[in-house]
């Protein structure tokens, strides 16, 4: 069975979207290259129509585990989050306790993580570490760069 997501509105209308464009648009460009090679002749020997066999292939597999993946999304109300303690879609400051450096993320799931947004996976080492901590609780976790030891100074939603 498949893993449930959790997910902002936003999130999973995004999702949807994806998948929208990968039944409809995609899967016709693919189609129409399938048909183009395939009017070029003998196929036994039609490298462009194996690339497109397979290039489909692969194009509808990432359409079923997307497919499989909205099946197991959850929204999240977000207006519904306990903010006494870090939970998926929280938004958390920390502390780096060794350099002072305080960072601001918001956990979220893996397809809706964007560093540069401030938004990381809850399937990520820093997001694991942070899981059911509380404002005031320090927490070392290990990072590709070593141990960092982190305080959560502030969670909201």
């Amino acid at each position: 069975m498949a893993e449930v997501g959790y997910y902002t509105k936003e999130g999973l209308e995004k999702l949807k979207e994806e998948l929208h464009q990968l039944k409809t648009t995609e899967r016709y460009n693919i189609s129409k290259a399938i048909a183009e090679a395939r009017d070029k002749g003998d196929l036994s020997e039609n490298a462009e129509y194996d690339a497109a066999k397979e290039a489909q292939g692969l194009h509808e597999a990432k359409i079923a585990k997307m497919g499989e993946m909205l099946a197991n999304a959850r929204l999240l109300d977000e207006s519904k989050l306990d903010t006494s303690k870090v939970l998926a879609l929280s938004i958390v400051k920390i502390k780096n306790i060794k350099n002072g450096a305080v960072m601001t993320y918001q956990l979220v799931s893996e397809s809706e993580a964007d560093l540069k947004a401030g938004k990381i996976s809850v399937a990520s080492p820093i997001a694991k570490g942070l899981l059911g901590k509380k404002v005031g609780d320090k927490t070392e976790i290990a990072v590709p760069a070593g141990n960092v030891e982190f305080e959560i100074l502030e969670v909201s939603r």
